[in-house]
């Protein structure tokens, strides 16, 4: 089973730091060519990966990890300003309290990252959920 971080199982059972945030797109697998949107917050990264469970959080040894076990590599990593941080964190205490169903285009990994930063106030999008195809 790959190793994918730590399901957050509680509301702020993790310090995130909204003042610090990026989009992190690393290398997709298998017909997921497009590769795979993480948020990093401060020291921390967290993600939604498979088609119905909850979202991911690592620590940053264990996001060296999670790129050396899964064979993945960083392609792109963008600082996204977040002017309402509490709204951040409560869009993702939201979605941590459910699973994710992800349907690959419509419902990804991408979606889930936009609804957290627009949350947060940004006007963040991507237009592709391709890694060289239009993070905005």
């Amino acid at each position: 089973m790959p190793f994918n971080g730590k399901h957050v199982l509680s509301c702020r059972a993790v310090p995130f730091d909204w003042q610090r945030a990026h989009l992190v797109v690393v290398s997709g697998w298998g017909p997921n060519f497009c590769g795979h949107a993480i948020i990093n917050a401060g020291s921390y990264y967290f993600h939604i990966d498979g088609p119905n469970d909850f979202p991911w959080y690592l620590d940053e040894f264990d996001y060296r990890r999670y790129l050396r076990e899964n064979e993945k590599r960083e392609i792109r990593r963008v600082r996204v300003p977040l002017p309402n941080p509490a709204g951040a964190q409560q869009k993702f205490e939201e979605l941590s309290a459910k699973r994710w169903k992800w349907m690959v285009l419509p419902n990804n990994c991408a979606t889930y990252v936009e609804e957290i930063f627009r949350a947060g106030g940004s006007n963040f999008s991507s237009t592709l959920n391709c890694p060289t195809g239009g993070w905005a």
